[in-house]
């Protein structure tokens, strides 16, 4: 039976130096999964990308999957970082503006590098990142959830929880959807739509 591959870094860079060195790592591993694939993704593609020694690479990360990882965890956090902004943002606006907000930040959320979002989603199962993923979730339905209570007396339901579930989801799977998997590229015109209509489902099922 394979061993299953580590996928956590041996070490933290502290020093400035080791920083730029794990940087460059997480940033070569980056390019080489849009450009290339996982399947070509070797750590002396990887280090050759970044300009070190692959010996300098096993010093942090003891497999191609651990660089993955990271790549997935620096991926999820600038998103999380839109996400979190755009809820501190739409806390005292009204259910519809929030909502066209949100949707509108779900769809920039999703065009943060759309190509390496695809790969990194086939490669979160290899990498160890479910539990991961599902926790940014749950830190998304919570924040909704929040926004949900402060704004009860304009909804028409008594379950939060789920209504949070159902509008969060449904948001994500849109954005989702239209941004990796739709039929055209999403253009001014095209993303102004989707909002519309996005906004407008979710928006009716709220109120």
């Amino acid at each position: 039976m394979a061993r299953k591959p580590l996928t956590k870094p041996r070490k933290t860079a502290t020093q400035e130096r080791a920083r730029v060195t794990v940087d460059a790592l997480v940033e070569a591993t980056a390019r080489i999964l849009v450009k290339e694939g996982f399947d070509k993704a070797s750590t002396n593609r990887i280090a050759e990308e970044a300009g070190v020694s692959v010996g300098s690479l096993y010093q942090y990360y003891p497999s191609k999957e651990a660089l993955v990882a990271a790549v997935i965890d620096r991926h999820n956090d600038e998103i999380m970082k839109v996400v979190t902004a755009a809820f501190a943002q739409v806390a005292p606006l009204p259910v519809d503006q929030a909502v066209r907000r949100l949707v509108a930040v779900a769809i920039e959320a999703h065009q943060i590098d759309p190509r390496l979002h695809r790969v990194l989603a086939e490669q979160i199962p290899r990498t160890g990142r479910l539990a991961d993923v599902e926790a940014f979730g749950r830190q998304t339905y919570a924040m909704f959830s929040a926004y949900l209570e402060a704004h009860r007396d304009e909804l028409r339901m008594a379950d939060l929880n789920m209504a949070a579930f159902v509008s969060v989801t449904s948001i994500e799977a849109l954005a989702h959807t239209a941004v990796l998997n739709g039929p055209q590229k999403l253009g001014r015109d095209t993303v102004r739509a989707l909002v519309d209509e996005a906004t407008r489902l979710v928006v009716g099922y709220l109120l």
